[in-house]
């Protein structure tokens, strides 16, 4: 945390900088953050809302004003301290007071929760005990003193447990205020610049992509589900999430009533840029064995939907998040890639972020999402079953209390180039 001295010299600075800022009319935001340091969700979200993004082939200053900055924690290689003196932010000492600007009283037009990175514990289950819920609540809790609630954005799943993300979504409801949260990745950049037609007749679909359990699987799930939700009828709920790994997973997907989950899988590897080789180029053919041999501790997770639909996701040795579905009287199956490259591939910029902070500013400024927070919620609770399918040993687990449904947006949200 700052000294008081900092803390006093910030504020000062501050009011100075707001006596010439008084014409500014851009609704303002309390930005709440685990940490910043290079590279991180922290430092991505916190510059583009301080020093702008690319967009639409030029510079787009921020169309909000940043006013209220909370940060948790402060490691060797911090950068909040920095930014903030850059842009004359006061680093607040708590959620409430970021909020409410030292008032007592909401004084913001919306909140971003970036609760992603930092040295956080992590329970018997692996899971890491970022504090989102903990900070939506205090959140709700100035709402509820102050008597309005503004637009809010909750970066990646919305919590550990299945009963704190369905609070906070009904918390949401309860208050009438917009509420979004969820991956970069539904609304980056795909190539091709495709999309699936509403109400496609959809048989299957799945992700190929990377990382880790309780991180990377989190976008997996919004890249299959932001295409499964607008199959004919739309989204109808979970039944259950199976998670596997190495032998027991390739025993799973070798039964002849997964023959279409092959396909996809292997059309999905063919959608990747950075498919794993020797020489710059895979030596075999891309088949079913090359990938075996290839990837063998591959973790897969796979989702059984309420109307047969079936959806899965596999953490791999690519470096790629590729999709492939398949559509009912079409032969070939719909493929893209959702545009994540990585900092050692020559993004240090990671430019995926910018539509994710577009839509974030378009929710503030209208006060409108522009897709249902019901999708994070059901991706937030593929992440928990899948954790527990783990944790229990691999074995499905059933999903009773993911029966919602909801209908995708016409326009899906995805940004083309």
């Amino acid at each position: 945390m700052p000294t008081r001295r900092e803390y006093l010299a910030a504020s000062a600075a501050t009011v100075l900088s707001g006596m010439g800022k008084a014409a500014d009319s851009r609704p303002s935001i309390a930005f709440l953050g685990t940490m910043v340091r290079n590279l991180s969700h922290g430092q991505h979200f916190l510059d583009r809302f301080t020093a702008g993004y690319a967009w639409g082939g030029r510079w787009q200053s921020p169309r909000v004003r940043l006013a209220g900055l909370y940060i948790d924690q402060f490691p060797e290689s911090d950068l909040a301290r920095s930014r903030a003196q850059r842009h004359g932010l006061v680093l607040h000492r708590s959620v409430e007071e970021a909020l409410t600007l030292g008032t007592g009283k909401l004084a913001v037009d919306g909140v971003v929760i970036i609760g992603e990175h930092g040295d956080y514990p992590k329970n018997e289950k692996g899971q890491v005990l970022y504090p989102r819920y903990a900070w939506f609540k205090r959140i709700v809790k100035v709402f509820e003193q102050s008597g309005r609630a503004v637009p809010v954005f909750n970066d990646k799943h919305l919590s550990t447990s299945w009963n704190e993300c369905a609070e906070m979504v009904a918390d949401s409801r309860r208050l009438r205020f917009p509420l979004l949260a969820g991956s970069s990745l539904p609304v980056t950049w795909r190539m091709p610049q495709a999309d699936i037609p509403l109400g496609a007749p959809l048989r299957e679909c799945v992700c190929m992509a990377y990382g880790g359990v309780d991180s990377y699987d989190f976008h997996a799930f919004e890249s299959t589900q932001c295409l499964a939700e607008r199959r004919k009828g739309g989204e109808v709920g979970i039944r259950s999430v199976h998670a596997l790994r190495g032998e027991k997973l390739w025993k799973a997907l070798e039964v002849p009533e997964r023959a279409r989950t092959r396909e996809l899988i292997l059309a999905a590897l063919c959608t990747c840029h950075t498919l794993p080789s020797e020489s710059g180029y895979p030596t075999a053919p891309v088949s079913w064995e090359w990938f075996r041999k290839t990837m063998p501790e591959t973790t897969g997770f796979l989702v059984e939907h309420r109307d047969g639909f079936r959806s899965a996701s596999f953490l791999t040795g690519i470096r790629d998040f590729t999709v492939a579905a398949s559509i009912e009287g079409q032969a070939d199956p719909f493929t893209c890639l959702f545009h994540l490259p990585m900092p050692n591939r020559g993004a240090t910029t990671a430019d995926f972020f910018n539509p994710l902070i577009r839509h974030i500013e378009e929710m503030v400024l209208t006060g409108k999402t522009p897709y249902p927070v019901e999708r994070t919620l059901l991706t937030s609770g593929m992440v928990i079953a899948g954790v527990d399918s783990l944790h229990a040993g691999q074995v499905a687990v059933a999903t009773r209390e993911m029966g919602m449904a909801y209908q995708a947006p016409s326009d899906s949200g995805f940004v083309k180039r």
